[in-house]
């Protein structure tokens, strides 16, 4: 039986390699940090949310969830959706330059549709059940009793990943400092939800 640390490491090795990745609430979370708007909310929702999934994962859900298809189906496609709403928001961000300044006072998203867009970024996103719950929670169970430390090492991950870039950020603010940047950001963004948005309906057909 591997040392109780060892399983802790593996956890938060593991957890790390999957959600070091531009998706879409990684995308979010950047450009709140960015921006100092609400980012100890929108960082605590996003890690909160992680812990509550890993765990639940760890738990044994993930082994129902696979076996509800039809779940599957309504959120890849109420998933690909989102994202495409959230991308043609950011598109007409980037077409509105005034839109764009760096700002440290956080004015430019009230607090409200921060956590609300955090929320659903992380719940209606199909993939982060399926890294989450499913990848994680399917791994988690090879390590029989020490499994709670495989998901504490995964929940660590998170809390670590999403406060570096959340507070990280911010050393990046010099280059934000020109509306181009934040045009470039939000184009980047918006493709990579539309991206993704095809992967979750791709899925459908696979």
């Amino acid at each position: 039986m591997l040392p109780i640390f060892a399983v802790v490491v593996a956890g938060l090795g593991f957890g790390l390699s999957l959600i070091i990745a531009i998706g879409a609430q990684n995308a979010f979370v950047l450009r709140q940090g960015l921006r100092r708007e609400h980012v100890t909310a929108v960082v605590l929702v996003c890690m909160l949310s992680d812990i509550v999934l890993i765990t639940a994962g760890v738990a044994g859900l993930g082994a129902l969830i696979e076996q509800a298809t039809w779940l599957l189906v309504i959120a890849r496609v109420g998933g690909a959706i989102f994202l495409l709403v959230y991308a043609f928001l950011s598109l007409r961000r980037a077409a509105r330059p005034q839109a764009l300044t760096a700002t440290a006072s956080g004015t430019g998203m009230t607090l409200a549709a921060a956590l609300s867009t955090a929320l659903a970024l992380t719940w209606l996103n199909p993939h982060v059940y399926i890294d989450t719950v499913l990848l994680l929670g399917s791994i988690g169970g090879t390590y029989g009793d020490n499994r709670w430390w495989f998901a504490l090492g995964a929940c660590l991950g998170s809390v670590i990943w999403f406060t570096a870039i959340g507070y990280g950020s911010r050393y990046l603010r010099p280059l934000f400092a020109k509306p181009m940047a934040w045009r470039v950001l939000d184009i980047l963004i918006a493709v990579v939800m539309v991206v993704l948005a095809g992967s979750l309906i791709a899925g459908l057909f696979a």
